[in-house]
C-alpha cells in the first residue's frame, strides 16, 4: 500500500512538473538560467513547507509510514521536484562557462528553495 500511495504522488508530482516547465519555458523561451527549473523547485519548496506547517506544525521525522505523507510529501513533492535536473543544468552553464548565470542559478535554487520551504511552513503552522 505504501508503494501504491507514493507511486499515485509521483504520477501526480511529475505531470504537475512537467506541464508546469512547459508553460514557464514558453513564457521565458530564451532566460539567463534555468528559470523554469528553479521556479519548479521554489514552488515544491514552498509547498513542502506548507505541507508540514499546515498539517503536521512540525517537520517530521518518522512519518514513513504514515499515508498523507507517504502521497504528499514523498510521493507529490519528491517527483514535482528535483534535484538531478538542478544538477544538469548547473553543469551545462559550468561547461559553457557562464560563471554569473551558474552562480545564480545554484545560489537562488539552494538558498531560495530553503528560505521558501520555511516561509511556507511558518505562514501555515
Amino acid at each position: 500500500m505504501n508503494i501504491l500511495l507514493v507511486s499515485i504522488g509521483g504520477v501526480a508530482g511529475a505531470i504537475a512538473r512537467y506541464l508546469l516547465g512547459l508553460i514557464l519555458m514558453k513564457r521565458f523561451p530564451t532566460p539567463p538560467f534555468p528559470i523554469a527549473m528553479l521556479l519548479v523547485n521554489l514552488l515544491g519548496s514552498f509547498g513542502l513547507g506548507t505541507f508540514h506547517g499546515a498539517y503536521y506544525g512540525i517537520i517530521p521525522l518518522g512519518a514513513y509510514e504514515e499515508p498523507v505523507f507517504l502521497l504528499i510529501a514523498i510521493g507529490f513533492f519528491g517527483a514535482f521536484t528535483t534535484f538531478s535536473t538542478f544538477s544538469t543544468e548547473a553543469i551545462l552553464l559550468l561547461q559553457k562557462k557562464r560563471w554569473k548565470a551558474l552562480i545564480a542559478y545554484v545560489g537562488l535554487s539552494i538558498v531560495g528553495s530553503i528560505l521558501v520551504f520555511v516561509l511556507g511552513f511558518t505562514l501555515f503552522k
